[in-house]
């Protein structure tokens, strides 16, 4: 076969590999294919297929292309390293492990801001009337509940969506001038709410705020926790419709519509 032939097939299934391996590496930490972290996750593909086609030049002046050819697969599950390195820091030069896990590193910075700003674009949706935040929690739960393999993050979700469920009713009630045993006995309905040193009754607006805000970071937490698991299209709730198309003038200065029926 010839030597061109072997250097191409490697670079294909290298780079392949490459976005495999780095899909992998990822999984359970954001999306290496975000607004801002793909270019990091480009060059790391790129720098892990030139790797692979190093190696494989290596391989064929020894004279095996069979070899050669497997290198293109073998080399990228190198991804893994980024890992491994924080494991085994203490056996390794400090300077060798931070050039080496760098383009990783600032991948993951760039997945984190990804996943904020994705948290962050939803959030703000759902913060401008509380009872919104309870209707939110509710919609990114229910597009993922059925899905989740893993009981213990979908308990967990279920725990941050109750919570905020429970907190923004009682924000509701303290909106309805209620008695104070009234919000007591509220707070006394769910386990998150029954420290009453932390809860208290006795000035129900600031009580009213600081369940708003805990219900707001919940749902950030479950948001976060949804992005992490892979659902990054959800779509954001409350829904915006769609802008009615804008007419445009006909020529001549007439209004757009209908053309006139001649008498």
């Amino acid at each position: 076969m010839p030597t061109w032939v072997v250097v191409a097939v490697t670079i294909v299934i290298s780079l392949a590999s490459a976005c495999g391996f780095l899909v992998l590496r990822c999984r359970g930490a954001g999306n290496p294919f975000g607004r801002r972290a793909r270019w990091w996750a480009v060059t790391v593909i790129v720098i892990t297929a030139g790797v692979s086609t190093g190696a494989t030049l290596v391989v064929i002046a020894a004279g095996d292309h069979v070899i050669a050819a497997c290198v293109g697969l073998v080399v990228p599950s190198g991804l893994w390293l980024g890992r491994a390195a924080r494991d085994y820091a203490g056996r390794v030069p400090y300077g060798l492990v931070a050039l080496v896990t760098f383009p990783l590193r600032r991948l993951d910075d760039l997945m984190g801001e990804d996943m904020q700003e994705w948290c962050d674009e939803r959030l703000r949706a759902a913060a401008r009337k509380p009872q919104w935040l309870s209707d939110a929690a509710d919609y990114y739960f229910n597009q993922v509940r059925d899905r989740l393999m893993d009981a213990r993050v979908r308990d967990q979700l279920a725990g941050w969506q109750e919570s905020i469920k429970h907190k923004i009713r009682i924000v509701r009630l303290i909106e309805l001038d209620p008695s104070p045993d009234q919000v007591a006995e509220a707070l006394h309905y769910h386990p998150v709410t029954t420290n009453g040193r932390r809860y208290s009754v006795d000035d129900p607006p600031a009580l009213a705020l600081r369940l708003t805000a805990e219900a707001e970071n919940e749902l950030n937490l479950l948001l976060a926790c949804v992005y992490r698991l892979g659902y990054h299209r959800l779509l954001i709730y409350p829904f915006r419709p769609e802008p009615a198309p804008r007419a445009r003038p006909a020529p001549g200065g007439r209004p757009a519509g209908r053309e006139p029926t001649p008498s």
